[in-house]
């Protein structure tokens, strides 16, 4: 028995993935695409893709957003787990990374899934809340600028619907948070902010998953 999350080495990561992984020929492909890109490690692991994949179909979602597209594997994964007539609200300012991902999108035919809105996240969401589509969805997943999430985490907070999720991506930052952080780290300092934020939060129910960098899932109570 142990009492704590079981290290993975490179053996046991390797069999993780072997025995669980279940990726669209699209997905491997645009992993391997992002693989060289210089900002390779702003993409999620392809288990935590799947995890999420799983949580968007517990839920019965068909409406959800993403806040940071990076090269589109997320985006790629949860529109794939939506049905057809499913739709994923994608918001993130680079066209030059988003347009990597737009062909595997075509690929896997999900790209009419994914309406992807080049613009700060912030205007995007704002202008949903104006046009009425508060409680609209179900699920919400944030990976973008640090010290944007609690805003993003406020804004999706009234934009879904009571028992909707909101997974929020690098919440344990390699284990930064854990320890003091100087003025200069703005990015540690606002994760550490929102994850104190999060845990007296009583509007959500609460759970920090301790895999990738760090996963935190709230439920909109």
């Amino acid at each position: 028995m142990t009492f704590k999350t079981l290290a993975l080495d490179e053996t046991l990561y390797q069999y993780l993935l072997d025995h669980s992984l279940r990726e669209h020929p699209a997905q491997t492909a645009l992993r391997e695409a992002t693989r060289s890109h210089p900002y390779a490690g702003m993409q999620i692991a392809p288990e935590q893709g799947q995890f999420m994949a799983m949580l968007v179909k517990l839920l019965g979602a068909r409406n959800c957003i993403e806040v940071g597209v990076f090269t589109g594997y997320s985006a790629l994964t949860v529109a794939l787990a939506l049905p057809p007539d499913g739709r994923l609200l994608a918001c993130d300012i680079s066209d030059e990374f988003t347009r990597i991902g737009k062909p595997f999108w075509q690929q896997a035919q999900v790209a009419h899934k994914i309406d992807l809105q080049l613009a700060p996240a912030l205007h995007t969401l704002d202008a949903r809340l104006a046009a009425g589509e508060a409680g609209h969805y179900d699920f919400a997943f944030i990976d973008a600028d640090k010290s944007g999430y609690d805003a993003y985490y406020e804004r999706c907070l009234r934009l879904l619907r009571k028992g909707g999720l909101i997974a929020i991506d690098n919440t344990l930052w390699s284990g930064k948070v854990a320890r003091p952080a100087d003025d200069t780290d703005s990015d540690t300092l606002a994760l550490q902010a929102l994850n104190t934020k999060l845990h007296g939060d009583e509007r959500v129910d609460l759970c920090v998953l301790p895999f990738s960098d760090g996963v935190t899932l709230a439920r909109i109570r």
